[in-house]
């Protein structure tokens, strides 16, 4: 089963070309809203195609201001200012995602994915 996906406009292709690649849908900011649109903008453009938000933008973790029920699913990237930790990142993300394929698993949950764990909130 395939996922549908909203990347933010910090996402790195690389984290593109694995999602697609893994057959899941990826819709990209730049190519549905202004790149520079606020926070606000971008979670609204992803509830409104009923995609799970993946962003590198540390924002889009705090549970006070986007509240993880409200939402699709949020998938916040861990990267934290070392890109050399991407590829661990993103294998752990594609193992999940390989074994949580369902949309709905994902509704109402933030994902905080590191190179060795994910915490779910």
């Amino acid at each position: 089963m395939s996922l549908r996906f909203f990347t933010d406009h910090c996402v790195p292709t690389s984290v593109i070309e694995a999602l697609q690649g893994g057959g899941h849908e990826v819709l990209i900011l730049k190519q549905q809203i202004r790149t520079n649109s606020n926070d606000g903008d971008v979670i609204a453009k992803a509830q409104e195609i009923d995609a799970i938000l993946v962003s590198l933008n540390g924002d889009f973790s705090d549970i006070v201001t986007y509240p993880p029920a409200k939402f699709h699913g949020i998938i916040a990237l861990q990267v934290q200012n070392h890109p050399e930790a991407i590829p661990s990142i993103l294998r752990r993300l594609t193992n999940y995602l390989s074994a949580n394929p369902e949309q709905k698993h994902y509704e109402g949950h933030l994902f905080l994915v590191e190179s060795h764990r994910i915490r779910i909130r």
